[in-house]
């Protein structure tokens, strides 16, 4: 199953592949006495984020082709990496997990900050 997952470190997001497994870890909160858990381990990434730009760099990895197409697995934003209007901050990948692990990433985004460990 291919489970969306707003990593709330954008730059961290900028790191990942597709095809790259990673851990996803939820952050809690410190003074709330919250502590780290592990929700995901091993989670192969589907999509991520890539800022898309046009001319010269129309072949740099990670922008779009010529013909204005976005590669696969690449999900387009602002060609200065930003994410649309309306975000929350983050950056919003997929990632391919079991269907269990696809509702415990979902009820967790909704309460706490994600985090990733790359493999």
């Amino acid at each position: 199953m291919t489970a969306p997952v707003r990593i709330a470190d954008a730059e961290t997001v900028r790191l990942l592949r597709p095809g790259d497994r990673v851990d996803v870890i939820a952050a809690g909160d410190p003074a709330a006495g919250g502590t780290a858990r592990v929700l995901a381990r091993g989670a192969r990434v589907v999509r991520v984020p890539r800022a898309t730009t046009g001319g010269a760099d129309a072949e740099v990895p990670g922008s779009t082709g010529r013909d204005g197409s976005v590669p696969d697995g690449a999900v387009p934003v602002g060609a200065d990496g930003a994410l649309p209007a309306g975000t929350d901050g983050g950056a919003l990948i997929a990632l391919r997990v079991p269907p269990a692990t696809a509702a415990r990433l979902a009820g967790a985004s909704a309460t706490t900050r994600l985090a990733v460990t790359l493999w």
